[in-house]
């Protein structure tokens, strides 16, 4: 089994969705260190905070307050910095403009939120898969 690794920073407004993906993160062994940020602007300062190190990936919700997370992931795919961090977005909605607005921007990965526990432990290895590529 691979050792903790991966540092990922989620995006999530939604208490409850917010508990669970960050639990199934920690419990995957891929996965060395879990952030957690409640809005687009909170990733955007986390990520630019010079103290905090880059995570090896991001995976954000939509739809949430001040700054929802196409709007974030607009700034940190156009930042050289930020740029080339693997950026997984996961909603609700199927919204294929969503989805069109992801795949311009050059998102890795989009994925229908869960509404099952179990359903939500599979996202971790989704990604990996995904990054593995």
């Amino acid at each position: 089994m691979p050792q903790k690794k991966l540092h990922i920073i989620i995006a999530e407004d939604d208490e409850d969705d917010a508990d669970v993906i960050s639990e199934i993160f920690n419990n995957n062994p891929s996965f060395a260190k879990v952030s957690l940020v409640a809005n687009g602007e909170e990733l955007l300062h986390f990520l630019k905070n010079a103290a905090n190190e880059n995570p090896d990936v991001i995976l954000t919700d939509i739809n949430m307050p001040i700054l929802n997370g196409i709007e974030a992931l607009q700034e940190i795919l156009n930042h050289n910095d930020l740029k080339n961090i693997p950026c997984f977005v996961y909603s609700t909605s199927i919204n294929p403009s969503y989805k069109q607005k992801c795949d311009v921007l050059g998102v890795k990965g989009y994925l229908i939120k869960p509404y099952s526990y179990e359903a939500f432990a599979e996202i971790p290895q989704t990604i990996l898969s995904s990054i593995e590529e």
